[in-house]
């Protein structure tokens, strides 16, 4: 539970393989600031399709894209 006064927690994505960072960065190449939108477009259509294993790839590159645009630490940096 979160307390008064701390800050939001965002969990860091759960990344199966390299590619989903590959996938991430292409998006964020192509449609900068509207990559997130991308990603979520794309586990949409794999949704509608059945195919839950490229919808949850698709949902976690679409949380991987938005950890990374916050500029702020949000876990411990070393």
């Amino acid at each position: 539970m979160q307390r008064a006064g701390d800050s939001m927690q965002l969990p860091a994505p759960f990344l199966a393989d390299r590619g989903a960072i590959d996938d991430a960065t292409m998006l964020i190449r192509e449609h900068g600031e509207e990559a997130g939108f991308a990603a979520a477009a794309r586990a949409e259509q794999y949704r509608v399709l059945g195919n839950h294993l490229y919808f949850a790839r698709w949902r976690q590159i679409e949380r991987l894209i938005t950890y990374l645009s916050i500029e702020t630490a949000l876990d411990t940096v070393h």
